[in-house]
């Protein structure tokens, strides 16, 4: 960037922690030194109980001034928390209707059968109601790294069913979303979506905005926010992320100073 963003924004899984594990304590520590600098954002596929397993629950070291810093995004944007009052308050969220999840649910199983995605060895259940999304996770949401990467290492699995189920739901979005999964909300509604909501919220320009993510390629769940056109750097992992902060955070220490 030409200039020190006034907000920078994760991606979780595989930027911020390894997929659905807290984060690690050198990554805990960085957070907590960049929210003492600038607003953060974090903006995932995930629900608020996994923000608080991955990330929340191991600031321990973070105080009420620096937790109103964090802006939360469960549900790639649909659903938004701010810190107040010592508890996490819902600031919005774009429900889906009865009948959209019903379908929804059904087109993403049927199509999966269909296609032979249908796992019967699973960590968990494969699909998900997170009130505001649908979510196919192939292997189950507790399915190691491990095995979601063996079950489908170059995407084409996720694409294929993502490709399949969208012609069923053409009235709702359904994008791709982590590693095996696949997730579906109302039409239009995608991380970059969240990240206009998030500027119209916060009055932070995209343009003073910083976003870090590890699926900015053109089938991943960061790309719509790369075509927006917010500034944005691209990690390989959650050591890459904590390589980058290493280096933004005194940047913008001597700034605020």
């Amino acid at each position: 960037m030409t200039t020190l963003p006034r907000l920078v924004a994760f991606d979780l899984d595989d930027t911020l922690a390894a997929s659905k594990s807290p984060i690690d304590p050198r990554m805990a520590e960085l957070m907590v030194s960049l929210l003492g600098v600038v607003d953060v954002c974090v903006i995932s596929g995930g629900q608020i109980a996994q923000f608080h397993m991955q990330l929340i629950d191991n600031l321990g070291t973070a105080t009420e001034d620096i937790l109103s810093r964090l802006h939360l995004m469960p549900t790639c944007g649909t659903q938004y928390y701010r810190h107040a009052d010592g508890d996490w308050n819902q600031v919005y969220a774009e429900y889906l209707s009865d009948d959209e999840k019903a379908r929804a649910l059904a087109a993403v199983e049927a199509t999966a059968k269909d296609l032979g995605y249908w796992e019967s060895d699973t960590w968990g259940p494969i699909l998900e109601d997170r009130g505001s999304q649908v979510t196919f996770s192939a292997l189950g949401q507790a399915a190691p790294v491990v095995a979601k990467t063996a079950w489908d290492p170059t995407g084409e699995k996720k694409n294929t069913l993502r490709e399949a189920v969208q012609v069923l739901l053409p009235d709702l979005e359904v994008r791709s979303g982590g590693s095996t999964s696949v997730d579906i909300t109302r039409q239009g509604i995608d991380k970059a979506y969240g990240m206009l909501k998030l500027a119209a919220l916060t009055g932070v320009p995209l343009d003073d905005m910083l976003f870090i993510g590890d699926r900015l390629d053109e089938n991943g769940n960061d790309y719509p926010v790369k075509v927006l056109g917010v500034e944005c750097f691209a990690v390989g992992g959650w050591e890459d992320t904590a390589a980058f902060l290493e280096t933004l955070i005194p940047k913008l220490a001597a700034f605020a100073n």
